[in-house]
């Protein structure tokens, strides 16, 4: 695969980060001249100058990867998969993590929003989604929006949809991802519910998730956690969704669901 030059490279993440090449040599602490001269190749970053940029402009560990080998360095971060040995402690502490969440529903997700890991409890959101949305890897937001998936249960669809939209276009933005960008078009395509205009009301200080589950009417609302120190590719982009009772009716339904 082709590796764009690491000049064009800097320049494409300053153009997304809306930096000027002063904004961004300023904020690095170099001459715009030489900041110049990086992006257009006239000039050679070393791995310490592309750290410091990179640093700067919140490039994602995958993503400074691709800066490195473009100016000539080894990768810095590793990419290992969940299921290897050396990944054990950390696959303890995020089944930890989803295990503590109950009798709440909680989920691990990689960069593109497919589950990784989930406690027993989210066998509330998923007790009536279609099989084959649930065959790994499954994807959560597909799962979320899609018409044979949670769609038909979310009370207030419409405002779900938007919620997720934004979310993936500040994904979209920060990351770069074509994948995300692929995912977010094809949410987006879905046809419309009948419940698509329901909303929360003016009160709300966050956007709920209001489910009719086969037990009653429970609302969610979810939080997003990730690693604060990840050195490693795939550890910097897991997430662990948590979802809440919204109020005292859906921790009390949910709690006696726990049993």
């Amino acid at each position: 695969m082709d590796i764009a030059p690491v000049g064009e490279q800097l320049r494409e993440w300053r153009t997304r980060r809306r930096m000027s090449q002063m904004d961004l040599a300023l904020d690095s602490e170099i001459s715009t001249r030489h900041l110049s001269f990086i992006e257009t190749g006239r000039a050679k970053p070393s791995a310490e100058m592309l750290d410091r940029l990179a640093d700067t402009l919140q490039v994602p560990h995958r993503a400074r990867n691709a800066l490195l080998l473009a100016a000539g360095y080894a990768p810095v971060y590793r990419e290992r998969d969940l299921a290897e040995d050396e990944m054990a402690a950390m696959r303890a502490i995020v089944d930890h993590v989803l295990a503590g969440h109950e009798p709440y529903p909680a989920l691990a997700v990689d960069r593109h929003w497919n589950m990784i890991a989930a406690n027993a409890s989210v066998a509330i959101l998923t007790e009536q989604v279609a099989p084959e949305l649930l065959t790994p890897p499954a994807n959560v937001l597909r799962i979320a929006l899609h018409p044979d998936g949670l769609a038909p249960q979310i009370v207030n669809y419409g405002e779900w949809r938007a919620h997720i939209l934004h979310r993936l276009d500040l994904q979209i933005e920060a990351s770069a991802d074509p994948a995300l960008a692929e995912l977010r078009e094809e949410l987006a395509s879905y046809d419309r519910q009948a419940n698509d205009n329901e909303t929360t009301g003016p009160s709300a200080i966050a956007v709920p998730l209001v489910l009719d589950t086969t037990v009653g009417r429970i609302s969610f609302v979810s939080t997003v956690t990730i690693f604060g120190t990840p050195v490693d590719i795939t550890l910097s982009e897991l997430a662990i969704e948590a979802f809440y009772p919204a109020d005292r009716e859906s921790a009390e339904l949910l709690r006696k669901i726990g049993g």
